[in-house]
């Protein structure tokens, strides 16, 4: 098969596409043919070893210390079933399946082993590049929001109009809260037709400046801290830092959230019926060959990426 290999830490360049042997499905995995996978933030930190503040020498000592244990990144992906490991039940090949692999990562290439227990059936009429576009923001936002939107509560999104972004707006949105969208200009018509009701552009007035409080404020740029953030929020108001420091991380209690989102399949699965049933928007900025893989984390490195980079290897 082909995949996306990156043997040390560095620049985009340091991906390369190689061919490797097929993996082979063990105890309750299945082998995936992957149609769709994305390249998101957390590929490129991984790949340039720039972790959030604290976790620089964590984050080596887990994934490797020159370079990743496991060369071939990526975590979400979207396909057919290939083949079927011992003990697996409830899936035949041919099978149209989506999911994330965590720290197994491994979704950059042609075929993956993925676990069984942990994926769900993508829905007739969903495309596979719809469905890889929606999982990784929208899980992340599905786990810190699914419990504090509601009618009318006051959703404050920083970073609205990335991967996280566009999925926390939508689905605060669908939950009927008031979003307010923190993007730039140039995005805000887009933000607008997710769901945000208003727009404030960060090069005219920073995050930390707002004179508004909020019930929810989610952060997925990481330029907010509890300090700064629980300026922002309304009594009982609950501060999500999708992109926290290690202190953050472990200081982080009573109205703070922060910290990884587990790969719930019942978020995926709610994701994906509800983009079936047109509630839920993919927002794809360009889809890409595993050819231009290395094209794809320069666009992520810009920090300039709408949305999701879609890869169809």
């Amino acid at each position: 098969m082909k995949a996306a290999v990156v043997e040390r830490y560095g620049p985009p360049e340091v991906v390369s596409v190689r061919d490797l042997p097929d993996p082979v499905a063990g105890k309750g995995q299945i082998v995936v043919r992957v149609r769709a996978t994305t390249v998101n933030s957390g590929d490129a930190r991984i790949r340039g070893c720039r972790f959030p503040r604290g976790f620089a020498l964590p984050g080596r000592l887990a994934l490797g210390w020159r370079g990743p244990r496991r060369a071939v990144l990526g975590v979400v992906y979207s396909g057919t079933v290939e083949s079927l490991g011992s003990g697996v039940t409830g899936l035949t090949i041919g099978d149209q399946v989506a999911g994330m692999t965590g720290m197994a990562m491994g979704a950059h290439a042609e075929l993956a082993a993925v676990r069984a227990d942990r994926l769900t059936s993508v829905p007739a009429g969903v495309s596979h590049e719809d469905a890889a576009a929606v999982l990784f923001g929208g899980s992340t936002a599905r786990h810190f929001l699914d419990d504090v939107v509601a009618p009318g509560r006051r959703v404050l999104v920083n970073g609205a109009s990335g991967a996280v972004g566009t999925a926390a707006v939508q689905v605060a949105h669908l939950a009927g809260a008031h979003v307010t969208a923190v993007c730039s200009e140039r995005n805000a018509e887009l933000v607008r037709s997710l769901g945000a009701d208003e727009v404030v552009d960060h090069n005219r007035t920073s995050v930390h400046a707002l004179a508004t409080t909020y019930d929810v404020v989610l952060d997925a740029v990481g330029n907010l801290d509890r300090r700064s953030g629980r300026r922002l929020l309304a009594p009982s108001g609950v501060l999500v830092l999708a992109v926290a420091g290690l202190v953050d991380t472990v200081l982080a209690r009573g109205n703070v959230r922060a910290g990884g989102s587990p790969e719930d399949p019942a978020h995926f699965a709610w994701l994906l019926e509800r983009l079936a049933a047109g509630d839920l928007r993919p927002v794809v900025a360009r889809t890409m060959s595993l050819d231009e893989i290395v094209e794809a984390h320069r666009i992520v490195d810009s920090g300039r990426k709408v949305g999701n980079l879609v890869v169809t290897p």
